[in-house]
């Protein structure tokens, strides 16, 4: 997606109260004296890290700056304050950190400069982000899934890499055979890693944009798998709400996600207690998913994550989520000038998972 900074500015609270019925007044908090989280983590997105063309073994000084700038955000935060707008208390030590995709740039081009690229970019993430909290900067174990940017088709280096440290990943629940997803559990929720988008669903026999690298079934597969009643955390790259609605006469090959897939995904979770956490758009959303619209003041609770690192400019955001029984409250950390400073936006969202 192209950076549009204008994209970045912040609507008011009334906005957000009037625009999603998940947005919740701090006031409206748990007391930040209750029993500390079943799990807490930080989502980020679109990294975007970046090599320089004409120096295709060095990272753009920008892309640099602001992930590690970025890194530094996450490891200072645990043990300071909320802000009082979002309620108050102490950021819990997270379990880990969820990265919805676009971990590099250059994955969805082609030729040897690109190439080159590309393992500089893959090089750039581990350096900073590491895997479990011990081999890059990051203090936390991260998970990350491809974006449209790593792996359109699901080839190169940057998913080739994903899938062999998926493979070493301990404590994984479940793992695709492809090596791509993943599902865990933290405190009692359980996570699962999806992709780029959900799909494919085998019924409808048509061309897709993008590969979806068996996600559906492995979806599908982990489900049967986990008891009805557990709370399930689901991060995929691709928006999918644009694309519930089927339309007649309709080239979906221009699509990023086919609606027939859309709509087995939805199929699969809708009687589970979900939350979906993605990238891609560049701007924060939060909203309700019903299947049948692109927005409801019911069903399942989205939160789809700014941009958090994009080399083009310097407002960026992340999510911090905690779950406190079958509670969870997101909050949002913002930068404007590339995480040299940064600060709570003035909302809170709760969902029932």
């Amino acid at each position: 997606m192209i950076f549009d900074p204008a994209r970045h500015s912040r609507p008011s609270r009334r906005t957000f109260l009037q625009q999603t019925g998940l947005a919740l007044a701090a006031a409206a908090l748990p007391g930040r004296a209750a029993a500390p989280p079943l799990t807490s983590f930080f989502v980020v997105g679109d990294t975007h890290f970046l090599a320089d063309k004409m120096q295709p073994d060095q990272l753009d000084a920008h892309s640099a700056a602001y992930n590690g700038q970025l890194v530094d955000t996450l490891n200072r935060l645990p043990g300071t304050e909320f802000s009082e707008a979002v309620g108050g208390g102490k950021v819990p030590v997270p379990n880990g950190v969820l990265h919805v995709g676009d971990v590099i740039d250059t994955g969805d081009k082609n030729g040897p400069t690109q190439s080159a690229m590309q393992k500089t970019e893959w090089a750039g993430y581990l350096a900073q982000f590491g895997m479990t909290g011990t081999e890059g900067r990051l203090k936390h174990p991260v998970m990350e899934i491809a974006g449209n940017h790593d792996a359109p088709q699901g080839t190169g280096y940057a998913i080739e890499q994903m899938a062999t440290r998926q493979r070493t990943r301990k404590n994984l629940k479940g793992l695709s055979k492809n090596g791509l997803h993943g599902s865990w559990d933290w405190g009692g929720v359980h996570f699962i890693t999806l992709g780029l988008i959900v799909g494919t669903d085998r019924s409808v026999d048509r061309k897709r944009r993008y590969a979806a690298m068996d996600s559906l079934a492995f979806l599908l597969e982990d489900l049967a798998n986990t008891p009805k009643d557990q709370p399930l955390v689901l991060m995929h790259h691709v928006d999918m709400a644009r694309y519930t609605v089927a339309k007649p006469d309709t080239d979906y090959t221009k699509w990023e996600w086919d609606p027939a897939d859309v709509q087995a995904f939805y199929a699969a979770i809708k009687d589970r207690r979900t939350a979906i956490f993605y990238g891609h758009t560049h701007v924060r959303n939060v909203f309700h998913w019903d299947g049948s619209s692109t927005k409801s003041d019911q069903g399942v609770a989205v939160f789809n994550v700014d941009n958090s690192a994009h080399f083009s400019g310097p407002a960026q955001a992340f999510f911090h989520v905690e779950v406190r029984g079958d509670g969870l409250t997101v909050r949002e950390f913002e930068t404007l000038d590339g995480w040299k400073t940064g600060r709570w936006t003035p909302q809170v969202w709760k969902a029932a998972v």
